[in-house]
């Protein structure tokens, strides 16, 4: 785990953020920027009730994608990077779908597959799946020669490689790859959630609170998703630390 992420330096970073959002507030000195010495309680009161409802509604969201996008992308990059000829085959179509904003295509999911929850899923999924997919196949198409030379000379067949080789050179990729998107996901959950709903924090920060103009708690929303995002990120590279750390003593 990248040294500027300990627990210490989390905690360092929200007070530098407190003490700047402060400042700010005292300079603009506008409704539209309340102090964060008055929305920090009210996050505090606000967090078991609605406000924690509307949490709970968009983490399920995002990890349902998680898990989603994980599932599937990991054995199909697993699958690429062991088969050049399939990879070669597939490799203009990524080519040229991974740059595409997914987020352009959320009226056609509506469209396709109606406006529920399982619409925004597969809407944040299928942008952490090319994420992973791309970072698993060339994780799985890096791996030297020599490495899996060795492991078939101990008449392994594809499963063993699969089990000793492939497998534990994917879970770092795949964790390195959950822990970049994870900010993109947050950011089209929010958008997603921003209409045709009734909970998720993006309906809270848009509809409940900004479009009728009550500030603080729109700043209490801002935070639960900020705070869904933190945990989510923190969770990963803690996982991907202990995993590395893992294989490195495996070695």
């Amino acid at each position: 785990m990248n040294k500027n992420i300990h627990p210490q330096s989390a905690v360092l970073g929200f007070l530098l953020f407190l003490l700047l959002w402060q400042l700010i507030s005292l300079a603009v000195d506008r409704p539209i920027l309340p102090s964060p010495l008055k929305v920090m309680p009210m996050f505090v009161m606000e967090l078991p009730g609605v406000l924690g409802l509307h949490l709970l509604a968009s983490a399920g969201r995002v990890l349902a994608a998680i898990g989603l996008a994980v599932i599937t992308a990991a054995p199909a990059g697993l699958v690429l990077g062991q088969m050049p000829k399939l990879d070669r085959l597939f490799s203009p179509l990524i080519a040229i779908t991974y740059p595409i904003p997914k987020i352009v295509l959320l009226p056609v999911i509506y469209v396709l597959m109606g406006i529920t929850d399982i619409s925004k899923i597969i809407l944040i999924a299928t942008i952490i799946f090319f994420q992973i997919l791309v970072v698993v196949r060339d994780e799985a198409a890096s791996l030297k020669p020599e490495l899996i030379l060795s492991v078939r000379s101990l008449c392994a067949g594809r499963r063993a490689l699969f089990r000793y080789v492939y497998l534990p050179a994917s879970i770092p990729a795949v964790l390195t790859a959950l822990r970049i998107s994870i900010g993109t996901a947050i950011a089209v959950l929010f958008i997603a959630e921003q209409s045709l709903t009734t909970y998720g924090l993006g309906y809270y920060i848009v509809v409940e609170t900004y479009q009728v103009l009550r500030y603080p708690e729109m700043f209490t929303g801002i935070l639960a998703m900020g705070l869904l995002g933190v945990v989510l990120y923190f969770t990963v590279a803690s996982i991907e630390f202990r995993v590395n750390r893992h294989l490195f003593v495996a070695s």
